[in-house]
C-alpha cells in the first residue's frame, strides 16, 4: 500500500510539473509571438527623422503625380492636393496627423493639361499655370473636397509670381523646374552619426511647418519625411491652448 501510495504521489509530481513546464513554455511562446505595437507609418528611421515610403501610404499616394498643393481648411484641418495623370486628377489626402495619413477621395478636374500651382489668390482660390504654354487659370477651393478650374479674365502672361501682400501678385517672366534626387540626411545624435535617405525623381518639395513634414513628390509616388520631435512638441503646444 505505502509503495502504491508512494507510485501515485510520484505520478501526480510528475505531471503537475509537466503542466508547470507546459505551461512556462507556451506562455514563453505567446510573449515572444506578440506583435510588437508600432507607428502606422514607422518608415525609415534613425530616431530624428522618419522617411515614409509611398508603400506605406494610402493606394492614390502611390502613383506618379505632377504637382501639389498643402491648403489649411476652417476648421483646423491640413489638405494635401496631388496633381495626377496630366492634370486630370485631384488625389486628396487629409494630412493633419503625420502618423495616419488619410485619403479622402479623388476628383476629376476639367484642366487644360498639366499645370502647377503657383500663388493663392486669396484664402480659397490658388493661380495654377499650365505648362504647354495654355495660360493660367484659377483652382478654386471653396468646396475643400470637391475643387473646380475657372478662368481669371484679363491674365494673359504666365510666369514668375510675386505676392503683393493679401491683395494680389506680381507676373513676371516663365520659369520652368526640373525632377532632381535627393538624399535626406539626419544630423548626429548622442548615438552617433545620422542617417541618409535616398529619394529619386523628386518633381516637388512642400513643408509643413505646422509639424515639421515635408512631402516629396516623385515618378514613383508620394514621400514624407517626418520628424516625431516636431509632432510632438506641436501636439503638446495645441493641448495646451485648448480651452478647459
Amino acid at each position: 500500500m505505502k509503495e502504491n501510495a508512494g507510485g501515485k504521489i510520484s505520478n501526480y509530481l510528475r505531471l503537475a510539473v509537466t503542466a508547470i513546464l507546459a505551461f512556462g513554455i507556451a506562455a514563453g511562446s505567446a510573449i515572444y509571438a506578440a506583435p510588437k505595437p508600432k507607428d502606422k507609418m514607422a518608415g525609415k528611421s534613425n530616431g530624428k527623422i522618419i522617411l515614409v515610403t509611398p508603400a506605406e501610404l494610402p493606394e492614390l499616394a502611390r502613383q506618379s503625380g505632377e504637382a501639389m498643393l498643402l491648403h489649411a481648411t476652417q476648421d483646423g484641418r491640413t489638405v494635401l492636393y496631388v496633381e495626377q495623370n496630366g492634370g486630370g486628377r485631384l488625389a486628396i489626402f487629409d494630412v493633419t496627423d503625420p502618423s495616419s495619413i488619410k485619403r479622402e477621395r479623388s476628383v476629376q478636374i476639367d484642366a487644360a493639361g498639366p499645370f502647377d500651382f503657383v500663388s493663392s489668390l486669396n484664402d480659397s482660390e490658388v493661380l495654377v499655370r499650365f505648362r504647354q504654354g495654355q495660360g493660367d487659370a484659377a483652382l478654386d477651393l471653396r468646396k475643400v473636397w470637391a475643387p473646380a478650374i475657372r478662368t481669371v479674365p484679363g491674365l494673359k502672361l504666365a510666369g514668375r509670381t510675386e505676392n503683393l501682400g493679401d491683395d494680389g501678385l506680381i507676373v513676371t517672366s516663365q520659369t520652368q523646374a526640373s525632377a532632381a534626387d535627393y538624399q535626406i540626411v539626419e544630423s548626429a545624435n548622442s548615438r552617433g552619426a545620422g542617417q541618409v535617405f535616398d529619394v529619386k525623381d523628386v518633381r516637388e518639395e512642400l513643408t509643413n511647418n505646422e509639424t515639421g513634414t515635408t512631402f516629396l513628390l516623385t515618378g514613383d509616388g508620394l514621400y514624407l519625411v517626418r520628424r516625431p520631435e516636431v509632432e510632438e512638441s506641436k501636439l503638446r503646444e495645441n493641448q495646451m491652448n485648448q480651452p478647459g
